[in-house]
């Protein structure tokens, strides 16, 4: 490439994958974000490897699968014992790098590889020495998991979204002019809680919301769930005027935070820059949302585990523009796309591939499937294995031995459930011996090469991190 490009990575916290107005969806609106996959690309297969954002941010920033990278659940608190990282790489190599916003690293303010940091830490500060500001960014009283929804206490430019996107214009404005960047911008939304301004929740409250999808095989997600729902409870049916309220407010809060990528799509273009960046939009997974009377995430369904993958490219890369791409990729493909796009050498222990050549439009030999893990979280035989090719899903729980096989090409929504249909018997064996063959080499033995094994999964491997528990 005649010259470096600069390079954005925009991640939040779970925004599904099939909540983009350029995708069809009947209610989110997301004009932003469509129009930076115009001079670029939508990849509509892309998954998280671990539906969570601990796991799943350990895998970007490493280009290393969960199982590699040592953690397969949810587990805060451990150390981020990585040689090789994304944003380590790219200041190697010359970049001017900086993180605005959320990163779940460990201490909270490791730089893994960042020159600059900014962190939530920094705007409560901030937030907590404003004129007439006497209450925290939890004063709507809804939880940071709950299914609870309300407009929020704080005006839209006291918001944290807004504040993390001003502090991208003022490294814009004074960034070093030598190098060309990386920034990262992370925001914690839409994580719950589902509090947006006023004005976005406003627009969407009385709109009529599509029901959660539903399929027979989920009812006892509802009739074993304990009532009255705990605030924060993981699945269970809702009153009907409470599930439209979350729901709106969810579809609220992406309005919003597009909006905020808007705003720093307008600084780029006013400062010619935008021409010369490849900008990444995606989330660490998806949520729920009422589908199959699940809340939050973790789960291998697609409302969890599928996420945006939306590319702006630079004039330095050629190639066709505004299109869909199917074939499948994940968040540890965007370590070695950085470093491609860059221009700079991928190290031999990254596992995820550069989707530039997809970009490109060439013709690659990609990966066949994907595949995807969580270990037990909400209950103890909460877990999951997946696979998926973006026309099949297939699901194993690693404590139970239960199987799911979904049709994703004809049944997108998983409602109907085909591992105990006898037209799909051929099918389900094809995807269990991948994923014997999948899990083979591993030492929780949940596979001798020959049949699955349930068993325990445990979160994290020690051997991966120093060796230690903590």
């Amino acid at each position: 490439m005649p010259e470096r490009p600069n390079l954005i990575l925009i991640l939040t916290d779970h925004f599904r994958g099939d909540c983009l107005s350029r995708l069809g969806h009947p209610v989110a609106e997301t004009p932003h974000l469509d129009a930076l996959s115009r001079e670029g690309a939508a990849f509509v297969q892309a998954y998280t490897p671990c539906p969570s954002c601990i796991a799943a941010r350990r895998s970007l920033m490493t280009g290393l699968t969960p199982y590699s990278q040592g953690m397969v659940g949810y587990r805060d608190g451990l150390p981020w014992p990585y040689a090789v990282t994304l944003a380590g790489e790219l200041t190697r190599g010359g970049y001017q790098t900086i993180n605005i916003g959320k990163t779940h690293f460990h201490p909270p303010r490791l730089h893994l590889g960042f020159e600059q940091l900014i962190v939530p830490e920094d705007y409560e500060e901030w937030l907590a020495q404003q004129p007439g500001v006497a209450v925290d960014k939890y004063a709507h009283g809804v939880d940071s998991n709950s299914w609870m929804a309300r407009p929020n206490h704080l005006p839209e430019s006291l918001m944290e979204e807004t504040w993390f996107v001003s502090r991208a214009q003022e490294f814009l404005r004074k960034r070093d002019p030598t190098r060309p960047f990386f920034l990262c911008l992370s925001f914690n939304g839409p994580h719950p809680p589902w509090c947006p301004p006023q004005v976005y929740y406003d627009q969407f409250i009385h709109r009529e919301m599509p029901p959660p999808a539903v399929g027979p095989w989920a009812a006892h997600h509802a009739e074993e769930a304990e009532y009255p729902l705990d605030v924060n409870a993981w699945r269970g049916r809702l009153p009907e005027h409470q599930l439209h309220r979350a729901r709106a407010a969810y579809f609220a809060y992406l309005a919003y935070l597009d909006a905020q990528v808007g705003r720093l799509m307008r600084t780029l273009a006013r400062s010619r820059l935008l021409a010369d960046t490849f900008i990444l939009f995606t989330s660490d997974h998806g949520e729920m949302l009422g589908d199959h009377h699940l809340w939050r995430k973790t789960y291998a369904y697609d409302a969890s585990a599928r996420v945006p993958f939306l590319v702006h490219l630079p004039r330095q890369v050629p190639g066709p523009r505004n299109r869909e791409i199917r074939q499948v990729v994940g968040w540890e493909d965007i370590l070695p796309t950085f470093l491609d796009v860059a221009g700079l050498p991928t190290p031999s222990s990254v596992e995820g591939r550069s989707v530039l050549p997809l970009l490109r439009g060439e013709v690659v030999d990609w990966r066949p499937y994907y595949h995807g893990e969580h270990a037990p979280c909400y209950h103890p035989e909460n877990a999951n294995q997946f696979l998926t090719d973006g026309e099949w899903k297939y699901i194993w729980n690693p404590i139970t031995g239960q199987e799911q096989l979904f049709h994703l090409a004809t049944d997108p929504q998983e409602r109907q459930e085909l591992a105990e249909d006898p037209a799909y018997v051929a099918v389900l064996k094809e995807w269990r011996q991948r994923l014997i063959a999948e899990l083979a080499h591993r030492e929780e033995g949940l596979s001798d090469g020959k049949r699955l094994i349930p068993g325990d999964v445990p979160v994290w491997r020690p051997s991966v991190l120093g060796g230690k528990d903590s």
